[in-house]
């Protein structure tokens, strides 16, 4: 008996998950570093996903293949693993506490004031999309610039300072505490006239 031949098989297009967080597929999360925030977006956005990779069974099956080597070291990495993570937040959280966003009034000529903000880039906030938001929120001219020290600033044209403090409570109030808000005004040395030369 002959075979036949159908012509050529179509191939299939296979359908792969990325993580929202690690942009890794998710069985290779463990190895993007932030492993219980991607283990929290697959529960969300893949379910089935999740329980085929996480659920009880899944890890006791894994965990039984292993040697008993194999798994007091995959038990001792995965306390390591947390507890950098619990100190890496730790140490966030101390510095952010720590942090101070200054709200500076400077004076450009007499009666001409430019309102600079920096330190909002430690609590999470995009400067250059603030800088945007705040132009738009005082109709006025707004840019963020990289300072002589290399932090990032933003400058807002105008007297904002008092307002830019009330709205960043209000927009951003759990991001940034009022706490860390500080209001400083810098004024321009006045030159002083210099004495005829006799």
């Amino acid at each position: 008996m002959a075979e036949v031949d159908s012509g050529p098989v179509e191939p299939q297009a296979r359908h792969i998950v990325y993580c929202g967080v690690c942009t890794l597929p998710p069985e290779y999360c463990e190895f993007g570093g932030t492993a219980k925030k991607c283990e929290e977006w697959l529960k969300e956005e893949e379910p089935e996903l999740w329980n085929r990779l996480y659920s009880e069974d899944s890890l006791n099956a894994n965990l039984s293949a292993l040697s008993v080597s194999a798994q007091e070291r995959a038990a001792k990495d995965a306390k390591k693993k947390e507890a950098k993570a619990a100190q890496n937040e730790a140490r966030d959280a101390e510095r952010k506490a720590a942090s101070k966003v200054i709200i500076k009034r400077v004076e450009r000529n007499k009666r001409k004031h430019v309102t600079v903000i920096t330190g909002l880039e430690i609590f999470g906030l995009e400067n250059k999309k603030l800088a945007k938001e705040l132009g738009k929120k005082f109709a006025t001219g707004s840019s963020m610039t990289r300072s002589a020290a290399g932090t990032e600033e933003i400058t807002v044209q105008g007297d904002v300072s008092e307002d830019v403090k009330e709205w960043l409570g209000e927009v951003y109030g759990s991001k940034v505490p009022q706490a860390n808000i500080e209001l400083v005004e810098d004024k321009k040395k006045k030159s002083s006239t210099a004495a005829p030369a006799v």
